[in-house]
């Protein structure tokens, strides 16, 4: 990986119009790629409103496969290659009926995929009802090499996990990166809002500090309303951000605009960081076999 890598970042809000949130996401590419974005990460579920709102069988029909002869993945393929840049996307992927995934794809500079990534960690909690609709990724927790460098690709829910991350560290990422889709319950007071915008953050930058590692971390914005009206929708806290080996701020999104916004990241201070702090070679492997157990009785 180059010691200075150009990290673009696409916060936005999104509508029920897929065309134009395709066209919009397409036209900030374009306008970060010309500017000397390598990099582009994206949102969760990009390409539509946030449909986990509510339980609906009819919502399954925004699902796409994913291949090459696709043309979703023809459209973001053909953008990469288009702009010469590496580009992480995420899509519902309908990888068989009734059988889907919550998946971020990560095409390459000549527009191939270099590889794809399944959420692992499905939620289900109100406003959340993603169990319903994704079957836990099967893929495992395996970086993606890129003509960029290895990249550990996580989404959502799987940020708040420090083992998915660890993983990833051990398997060789450089980078951890995080597409997102998260924000406020409209009943909860300011202060329980900001808690939890605060917590989010938190726990992302200690992955970045446990593991040594940068972390990039790309979340929606804007209300989106619930179409069942049983709660008063999502109010997504944006608040995109990046933050290097040591959990340091480098750049932090706005909560309530869209942002688009190109970070520089020096990639070569990991190496030195993990020679301050050697994490990874005073791990006591040896002793570690209680967290493959659900829980540990303490009597």
């Amino acid at each position: 990986m180059k010691s200075t890598l150009e990290i673009g970042i696409i916060q936005q809000s999104k509508t029920a119009d897929i065309a134009d949130n395709r066209r919009r996401l397409a036209e900030a590419v374009g306008q970060l790629a010309a500017n000397g974005a390598k990099l582009i990460v994206n949102q969760e579920l990009h390409d539509t409103l946030y449909f986990c709102q509510t339980e609906s069988v009819e919502c399954f029909d925004l699902a796409v496969g994913i291949n090459q002869e696709n043309e979703v993945c023809h459209f973001y393929s053909d953008l990469a290659k288009r702009h010469g840049i590496v580009l992480v996307v995420s899509l519902f992927e309908r990888r068989a009926p009734g059988l889907c995934h919550n998946t971020a794809i990560v095409f390459d500079t000549d527009g191939s995929e270099a590889g794809r990534y399944r959420k692992m960690h499905i939620p289900d909690d109100p406003a959340y009802y993603e169990k319903f609709y994704f079957t836990p990724g099967d893929l495992g927790f395996r970086p993606i090499d890129t003509s960029i460098g290895r990249l550990g690709i996580l989404v959502c829910w799987d940020q708040w996990f420090p083992e998915a991350a660890r993983l990833m560290a051990l398997a060789g990422a450089e980078l951890l990166i995080y597409p997102t889709a998260i924000g406020w319950e409209s009943t909860d007071t300011p202060d329980e809002q900001e808690r939890q915008r605060q917590a989010w953050m938190t726990v992302q930058r200690g992955h970045a500090v446990a593991n040594g590692l940068p972390v990039v971390t790309v979340n929606r914005v804007g209300h989106e309303a619930d179409p069942s009206a049983a709660t008063g929708g999502i109010q997504f806290w944006g608040s995109s951000f990046i933050a290097g080996p040591q959990g340091e701020l480098l750049f932090e999104a706005p909560t309530d605009q869209e942002c688009t916004q190109i970070i520089s990241v020096d990639m070569h201070r990991s190496e030195q960081v993990r020679r301050w702090w050697p994490f990874l070679r005073d791990r006591r492997i040896d002793a570690y076999d209680g967290l493959l157990r659900r829980y540990i009785a303490t009597e």
